[in-house]
């Protein structure tokens, strides 16, 4: 059955495109040019639209203003906000409003269908719903649940790499899911129904590591009382997955390397090698090059591995996942408690989920629905049930520990909280004057992303002891404004300085800046030049 989804953007460009995708995928699209004409289109065929998309910087009324219109009217149609340079407290606010998911531009058409169906799946007339399946013990793509662009070129990559026994290096922080990508690269090969075996080689004792990879023979040392076979020996035929494989002890590297080399491992104790078929997987949170460079990884066993590397952003990274994770995860949770129902996250709750950096990546997000699904108290899910997240949030609790998202509180009034006062572009809709204007406290010059910078996103020319500073100086503090205002988008932030790419790099090498500096509220002592 076709859904006719309302598209609201002032850009005639991206209305068309927008209709372009919103056909494609099987949809009737209504489009308006502002918040004013969506509320009008809504009071027309509000019975048939089924999804809103909608973008928040318009003239007459914006996306928040329309947001807030919805709610005033009790409209609970799923909107999907686009958001541009308007950086994570842009989303934020969104979210709070009552937005469903948030896509960035340039958004491509899957992506843009992608949204319109997680969209579609939720029922928000009903207040009791068929808990999710349990998952099965295999993973496949189909069962990472990922919408981000930068997500969509890892699946693209593994898709590739199970095409063949190329071996593969999954990088990434702790617990952005390289294990999964691991699984479903094995379960997208022709090894599917062979063994998948995990290793992980931060976790096993120095002493035992060469006899729980490549086994031993019944008296090969003290303590050998019976034979090992090892882990290569039971993936034969299937995959082995190495997790943290920096961590490896140099004297097994060189093992390593040979039944990598020769397809062949040493028994501990054995008179002759055993031939084995084994795919290989890595994982690592390391960086390999500089442990290389620090020999502490074999150079030779570091070009043997790393074939066919994939980088798995950080949750951070890839904001667009966090709310479509965060149900998706509800609803297993909702299923493995055995609850007749299934809690809705709310608007504050996923404002709020949206806007921590989590830096133990999807594993942390996991345990923390986890406990809030245990915990509940009803069939909402509110930011009182995230405490703990907010309390790491600075702005996110006022001094007596109360959360300012909690009730009817105005996120923008709380005494606590600036939209200035928060890292990141000042959004259009927020400035006096303008369509939707918020009332905010007025920041002081002393205050801001970095020591010298001023009102209005200007950078002073004079430095603490009175004198001129340096170009230097204000070349590194330029670079870090930059990368705040356009939220780490290096493409976007070398174009705007009018240099390279490869000269945007070595300057953050050059001064220190950490490419992730956007996403953390930098002090006024460390940003001090």
């Amino acid at each position: 059955m076709n859904t006719h989804i309302l598209l609201i953007d002032d850009d005639p460009v991206q209305r068309r495109l927008l209709k372009h995708a919103v056909e494609r995928a099987g949809h009737v699209p209504h489009v308006a040019e502002n918040g004013r004409q969506g509320l009008e289109s809504l009071s027309r065929h509000g019975d048939k639209i089924g999804v809103i998309i909608l973008d928040l910087m318009m003239p007459e009324m914006n996306g928040i203003a329309f947001l807030n219109a919805l709610r005033d009217q009790g409209i609970e149609i799923p909107v999907i906000v686009q958001t541009g340079q308007g950086g994570i407290e842009t989303v934020v606010m969104a979210m709070r409003a009552g937005a469903f998911d948030f896509v960035v531009k340039p958004v491509s058409p899957e992506r843009i269908s992608s949204a319109i169906t997680n969209a579609l799946k939720v029922d928000r007339n009903s207040s009791a719903r068929a808990p999710a399946k349990a998952r099965s013990g295999t993973i496949r793509f189909g069962d990472i649940v990922a919408v981000s662009p930068s997500m969509a070129r890892v699946m693209e990559l593994a898709k590739r790499a199970a095409q063949s026994d190329i071996p593969v290096v999954l990088e990434g922080e702790s617990g952005v899911g390289k294990e999964m990508v691991a699984r479903a690269i094995q379960s997208g090969s022709d090894r599917a129904t062979k063994p998948f075996i995990t290793v992980n080689c931060g976790a096993i004792p120095q002493n035992l590591v060469e006899s729980i990879l490549f086994g031993h023979e019944k008296g090969a040392f003290t303590g050998a009382t019976e034979k090992h076979a090892g882990k290569f020996v039971e993936a034969d035929g299937g995959t082995l997955f190495l997790d943290e494989i920096g961590e490896l002890p140099l004297e097994v590297q060189v093992k390593l390397l040979r039944a990598i080399q020769h397809g062949e491992i040493e028994t501990i104790g054995a008179r002759r090698p055993l031939k084995v078929d084994v795919r290989l997987i890595s994982a690592t949170n390391k960086d390999l090059i500089a442990a290389v460079k620090s020999g502490e990884f074999r150079e030779d066993l570091y070009y043997r591995l790393n074939v066919f590397p994939i980088t798995i952003p950080a949750l951070r990274r890839r904001r667009e996942d966090i709310p479509v994770l965060a149900r998706t995860f509800v609803e297993r949770f909702a299923a493995s408690q055995k609850l007749d129902y299934l809690p809705e996250l709310t608007p504050p709750a996923m404002a709020l989920l949206t806007a921590f950096d989590w830096p133990g990546n999807i594993r942390q997000l996991e345990n923390t629905i986890f406990r809030a699904v245990v915990l509940a108290q009803g069939d909402q899910l509110n930011i009182d049930d995230f405490t703990q997240i907010a309390a790491q949030i600075p702005g996110y609790m006022t001094d007596d520990g109360e959360s300012i998202f909690s009730g009817n509180r105005d996120v923008m009034a709380a005494p606590s909280l600036s939209i200035t006062d928060m890292p990141g572009v000042y959004p259009d809709f927020a400035k006096p004057g303008s369509p939707g204007e918020v009332q905010v406290a007025p920041k002081q010059a002393t205050q801001g992303y970095a020591t010298h910078i001023v009102a209005d996103g200007m950078i002073a020319g004079l430095g603490r002891d009175g004198g001129v500073r340096n170009i230097a100086a204000v070349e590194e503090e330029l670079i870090r404004f930059a990368l705040r205002y356009y939220r780490g988008q290096m493409s976007e932030v070398a174009r705007r300085l009018g240099i390279g790419r490869s000269t945007l790099y070595r300057k953050l090498k050059d001064y220190g800046i950490d490419p992730d500096e956007p996403l953390k509220q930098v002090s006024l002592e460390e940003s001090e030049i």
